[in-house]
C-alpha cells in the first residue's frame, strides 16, 4: 500500500482531516454544532483553489455548479438563522421572487469572491446565534415550515450541507478529476 493515496488526501493538507476536529461526545449543542461545522468545512475543501472555475457547470442544461452551491448554502444560512430563527425582514442575497433560482443561475466566475464573503459573512452570524442561543428549544416561524425550534434547524442544516457536500463530490471531479471524501 506503499505510495496508495487514500481518496480524502486530496484535500488534505499536512494528512490531517480537519473536518474531524467536531466532539464525538458531548452535550446535544456541541454534537450538532461540531457536527455542522465538519460540513461546512467539506463544502471549503470540495471547492478549494478553483476560483473562477467554481462556476463551471454540471451537465448541460443543469445549472448546478460549485459556485451555484456556495451561493445557495449562503441563502440557506441567512434564511434559517436571520430571518426564521432571528426574525430578521431580510432577502435572499442570490435569489428573489423574480429569480427563485437565482442562486444557481446567476452564479459566474467573477462572482466568487463575493459569494465566499457572503457564505462566511451568514455562517459567523449562525455560529454567533448558535453560541448566544440560551438553549436548543429557541423557536421562530417560517412560512414553510411554520413554528421550527433552532434544534431542528441544526438538524436540517446538517442535512442540507450533507446532500449539497454529495453534488460537490461530483462536480468538483467533473472539473479537474479531484476526488475526495
Amino acid at each position: 500500500m506503499s505510495g496508495v493515496r487514500r481518496r480524502v488526501e486530496v484535500f488534505q493538507v499536512g494528512g490531517a482531516d480537519s473536518r474531524m476536529a467536531g466532539p464525538t461526545t458531548g452535550d446535544e449543542r456541541a454534537l450538532l454544532v461540531g457536527m455542522l461545522a465538519d460540513q461546512r468545512v467539506t463544502l471549503e475543501m470540495k471547492c478549494a483553489g478553483l476560483g473562477p472555475s467554481l462556476a463551471l457547470r454540471s451537465v448541460e442544461p443543469s445549472s448546478l455548479s460549485l459556485l451555484g452551491l456556495v451561493r445557495h448554502l449562503a441563502d440557506v444560512e441567512r434564511r434559517w438563522f436571520r430571518r426564521v430563527l432571528a426574525g430578521w425582514d431580510v432577502l435572499p442575497r442570490f435569489s428573489s421572487e423574480a429569480e427563485p433560482d437565482g442562486d444557481f443561475d446567476g452564479a459566474r466566475g467573477d462572482g466568487v469572491d463575493e459569494a465566499w464573503a457572503a457564505w462566511r459573512e451568514e455562517v459567523a452570524f449562525a455560529e454567533g446565534f448558535v453560541r448566544d442561543a440560551p438553549d436548543l428549544d429557541v423557536e421562530g416561524v417560517d412560512g414553510w415550515r411554520g413554528v421550527v425550534s433552532l434544534r431542528w434547524v441544526l438538524v436540517h442544516m446538517i442535512e442540507e450541507y450533507a446532500r449539497h457536500n454529495g453534488h460537490a463530490d461530483l462536480l468538483r471531479e467533473r472539473i479537474d478529476g479531484a476526488v475526495g471524501l
